[in-house]
């Protein structure tokens, strides 16, 4: 979700410098610092963005100012009355000390301090405007939407090499579950000799009921299976064109949860390795997918 464009232009009388940038959010969080007096410009940037970006901060910023020479020169009416009542004492004191001076002409007071200003609050009409910005809005996007891309492809190959990381974690727990297969055998047989010898009057079928349910909740066929799907599901994901940051979100939490079960399964110690590792290995997908649109 990260990316940066600029650009600058000029048309309808204006220059204006368009920013944007995103970092990575939940959803789409869009902030936008746009001159005022431009009707329609704000709904038409907004949906705009939206149909680049489904997710993350964005910030878009334009900066908008008169081209050089297109600035209409006006008068300020206060300015102006108050540039001719300062000329007027002054020539009544003059006359009166006996000075001579010549008559200030119009140019001399359009050039006083205050008597004109720059039109630049009123755009006048604005269509030409927006539709000149607008377009260049649009290779703005292109440029930050190709960024975006670029370092999605990036972050894509990373997680690509992580999945295939967990399933072959996923097969190296399926190969050391069936590898204690026999201890755990073992181990229940040696149980239920121990029960029936310290409780003579114990059931044996109960007795062998009870621990085989044991060896049932101490099974992990059941999340080796789920995370062999999750696997298949991630690499779909990674190959879909559309947005699915929040389903890899989603997916992600689903990994943590039958690692986790592993873990407090798993019975031995090289078992309960693995799925140290593989919590790791999730963990960093995590972070990862938090790049992702």
């Amino acid at each position: 979700m990260t990316g940066f464009a600029a650009r600058s232009g000029s048309g309808a009388g204006h220059d204006w410098a368009w920013e944007i940038r995103s970092v990575n959010g939940k959803g789409l969080d869009l902030r936008l610092r746009l001159p005022d007096g431009i009707d329609g410009l704000e709904p038409a940037v907004r949906a705009a963005v939206a149909r680049v970006a489904a997710r993350g901060n964005v910030t878009l910023g334009l900066k908008l100012t008169r081209a050089e020479g297109a600035e209409a020169l006006r008068i300020n009416p206060a300015g102006l009355a108050g540039a001719l009542a300062a000329l007027t004492q002054v020539e009544a004191e003059a006359r009166r000390q006996g000075l001579v001076i010549h008559p200030a002409s119009a140019a001399d007071i359009l050039a006083l301090r205050g008597v004109t200003e720059q039109g630049g609050a009123d755009l006048g009409d604005t269509a030409p405007l927006l539709a000149a910005l607008l377009a260049d809005l649009d290779l703005l996007l292109a440029d930050f939407a190709a960024m975006r891309a670029a370092e999605g492809r990036e972050i894509g190959a990373v997680i690509a090499g992580q999945i295939d990381r967990i399933a072959a974690l996923t097969e190296a727990a399926a190969d050391a579950a069936e590898a204690r297969r026999p201890e755990v055998a073992a181990q229940l047989q040696a149980n239920l000799s121990r029960v029936l010898d310290s409780a003579p009057g114990a059931d044996p079928a109960r007795v062998a009921q009870e621990l085989a349910l044991l060896a049932v909740k101490a099974d992990v066929a059941e999340e080796l299976d789920r995370l062999r799907a999750h696997v298949t599901a991630a690499r779909a994901l990674l190959r879909d064109a559309a947005p699915v940051g929040r389903k890899f979100d989603f997916l992600t939490q689903e990994f943590v949860r039958e690692a986790n079960t592993l873990c407090s399964k798993s019975g031995s110690a090289r078992l309960t390795a693995i799925g140290l590792d593989l919590k790791h290995v999730i963990d960093q997908m995590r972070e990862q997918i938090q790049n992702v649109e």
